[in-house]
């Protein structure tokens, strides 16, 4: 799917939180070529993620196989520990890794023992057959750890083969925009969040090269103070 945007989860202002997935693609037919975005969701089969928000999507590419990591994200309290008070109350969801194979609509889910804590709002980063989970936050600890998860996925014939590693050079981060810069591995971290109460009002450059991510700070422009004392 060379040119097409994948959606899934979120939550309404109505406190609903969904499981679909979506994907959104664009097509230009006609004498004129006019653009049009067509939208449909797609069904999973096999062991699927719970409805939840505050996630990633990363797509992977191993052995001439392309596959999509899920990972992370928050729901709501299951039904048999709410009260009347903690009714929509959220949780972290556990911390599993989920493939999805977009051709035959397959997921499965995969838990990791370096993967110990629930984490929302962090980023993530791909290339290749890796993903580097950066910063988020998590309801259990009340921290955002400065440290960075590098996930490897192999799509081998049979059954995928998942590892991963812990880097302690990250930073301490949540909610944070993110955009690529071009066709090389290079982003721009802008914003988010180092505390509940304390804004990150600089901005950094991630570069990910064959083997490594690289994190530097860049000079932030200059904030309008609509901004600085938004949320």
């Amino acid at each position: 799917f060379p040119e097409s945007y994948l959606i899934h989860g979120g939550r309404t202002p109505n406190n609903e939180i969904s499981s679909s997935l979506y994907m959104l693609t664009m097509d230009s037919r006609g004498c004129n070529r006019k653009l049009t975005l067509c939208c449909k969701e797609k069904e999973l089969v096999g062991e699927l993620p719970e409805a939840r928000y505050g996630h990633t999507m990363s797509m992977v590419q191993s052995h001439g196989k392309t596959a999509c990591v899920l990972f992370g994200g928050r729901t709501f309290m299951p039904a048999g520990e709410r009260t009347t008070e903690s009714w929509n109350s959220v949780v972290d969801c556990p911390p599993q890794v989920f493939l999805f194979d977009l051709e035959f609509g397959c997921s499965s889910a995969h838990t990791l023992p370096e993967l110990s804590d629930g984490q929302s709002f962090h980023l993530a980063f791909a290339r290749e057959d890796c993903v580097y989970f950066l910063g988020g936050h998590s309801i259990t600890s009340d921290c955002r750890p400065p440290r960075v998860h590098r996930l490897r996925v192999e799509l081998l014939q049979g059954s995928p083969l998942l590892s991963c590693e812990t880097l302690h050079t990250g930073i301490s981060i949540s909610s944070a925009i993110t955009t690529r810069i071009g066709p090389s591995h290079r982003y721009i971290i802008l914003g988010g969040y180092q505390s509940d109460s304390q804004k990150r009002m600089g901005c950094s450059m991630v570069v990910l090269d064959e083997k490594e991510i690289h994190i530097e700070p860049l000079e932030p422009p200059k904030w309008t103070q609509d901004i600085v004392h938004s949320r």
